[in-house]
C-alpha cells in the first residue's frame, strides 16, 4: 500500500517545526521578544550563554520561518531591532506552554530518569 503523500509531507513539516524549535535557543529568543521588541546586543545579554554567531543563526532562521521580523533603522551606525510577528505572537502561548508544564512536571520526569536507570545498574550486575 503506498503511503498517503499528504500525510507524509504533513509529518515531515511537523517533524521540521519541531526540530527548529526544540533547538537550544529558539524558545529562549521567542520568550524574550515575547516581552518587547528589542536589539541584538541586549537580546544576547539577556539570553545569556548565547554565541554572536547561534544568536544571529537563530534570529535568521526565526525570520525565514515568519516568527521574527527584523527591522533597520538608517542611523550612523545603522540600528536593527527584531521582533515577534503576528505568527510569532500567536507561537508565545505554545512557549509558556512548554515552559510551564516542564516546570510542573520536572520532578516526575527526574523520578522517572532515576528509577529508569537504577533498573539499568540493576540488570548490568
Amino acid at each position: 500500500m503506498e503511503p498517503d503523500n499528504h500525510k507524509v509531507t504533513t509529518c515531515q513539516r511537523i517533524s521540521e517545526m519541531l526540530s527548529r524549535v526544540g533547538d537550544k535557543w529558539t524558545l529562549l529568543v521567542i520568550r524574550e521578544l515575547g516581552k518587547g521588541p528589542n536589539r541584538f546586543n541586549a537580546l544576547q545579554r539577556q539570553i545569556g550563554d548565547i554565541s554572536q554567531k547561534m544568536l544571529s543563526s537563530t534570529l535568521r532562521n526565526l525570520e525565514r520561518d515568519g516568527f521574527v521580523s527584523r527591522t533597520v533603522t538608517p542611523v550612523t551606525p545603522p540600528a536593527v531591532e527584531y521582533a515577534l510577528t503576528e505568527l510569532g505572537h500567536d507561537f508565545l502561548p505554545v512557549v509558556c506552554g512548554i515552559a510551564t508544564w516542564t516546570a510542573d512536571n520536572m520532578g516526575r520526569i527526574e523520578s522517572a530518569r532515576q528509577q529508569y536507570d537504577a533498573r539499568l545498574q540493576i540488570a548490568a550486575e
